[in-house]
């Protein structure tokens, strides 16, 4: 498959031959237990405090003629504190127990849970190569909800990997017909829940994956546009390429990325 290289102007500057992984047949499957596998790593385990609602002495002894007990009070079984007492009467008040105020509670969080997931490295790898292939169908990337250019699929020259303003690389992006997908992705979305209460009223969409051969200006520059993710090749795991486990991301390729990808033979 050959794509159109673009320069920074827009203008054709040639033809580029996209590598092998390029042809990987779609397999929505293998993208969702990869992305899964990468977001359940990111979990951070939490859980109650071990001595959270047990710090009260609470026991109620339930046989005949014991000092302090509740044999014959007509009172249910729920382990009680006493507060006060005057002879054999006590002032009894619920505690420890799950139904209690203050109480534990009854399945806490544990610490000890595992939430990692793991994935064989060649499924790992595929689903790379699914998430890449996915990049240049512009079916699949109208799918997920892209405004997409007429011209889409493109590579963009190696110049833009020089740009070190933000400015510059979103004037780039929207000579390149980019400007209504910019604008989606900034338009607010207001979340549901206790977020909004919390500091994260509004949510940004997922916007171009720019994709470069190495560690350059343009990472700085192009990381301060919302919903844009900008990444060196040998970076890219299969969250980026298919965020919400769905393939298809509206991604520009430099040709450093795709010369990069080929002779390294990356993620083959």
């Amino acid at each position: 498959m050959k794509l159109n290289i673009l320069d920074i102007s827009k203008k054709k500057e040639g033809e580029i031959n996209l590598p092998a992984q390029f042809d990987e047949d779609i397999r929505p499957d293998l993208v969702k237990r990869a992305v899964l596998a990468l977001q359940s790593n990111k979990r951070q385990p939490y859980s109650a405090k071990a001595e959270a609602g047990k710090r009260a002495s609470a026991k109620l002894s339930k046989r005949r003629r014991k000092y302090r007990g509740m044999y014959g009070f007509g009172i249910s079984r729920t382990p009680r504190k006493i507060l006060l007492r005057r002879g054999t009467r006590m002032n009894w008040v619920g505690a420890f127990s799950p139904n209690t105020v203050g109480g534990r509670r009854a399945h806490p969080p544990k610490s000890k849970k595992v939430f990692m997931k793991k994935v064989n490295k060649k499924e790992r790898k595929k689903a790379i190569r699914i998430g890449i292939s996915a990049t240049v169908r512009s079916d699949l990337v109208k799918s997920r909800g892209h405004i997409v250019p007429e011209d889409y699929p493109f590579v963009i020259d190696k110049k833009f990997e020089e740009l070190s303003k933000t400015k510059e690389v979103r004037g780039i992006l929207k000579a390149f017909g980019l400007e209504k997908e910019l604008e989606r992705v900034n338009k607010k979305k207001i979340r549901s829940g206790r977020g909004k209460s919390r500091g994260r009223k509004y949510k940004t969409g997922k916007g171009p994956l720019i994709v470069v051969s190495k560690e350059v200006n343009a990472i700085k520059a192009a990381d301060n546009i919302p919903g844009i993710d900008i990444v060196n090749v040998k970076e890219i795991n299969a969250e980026l390429l298919a965020p919400g486990k769905v393939p298809g991301r509206l991604t520009l390729w430099t040709t450093g990325a795709i010369e990069t990808l080929e002779k390294e033979k990356l993620f083959r």
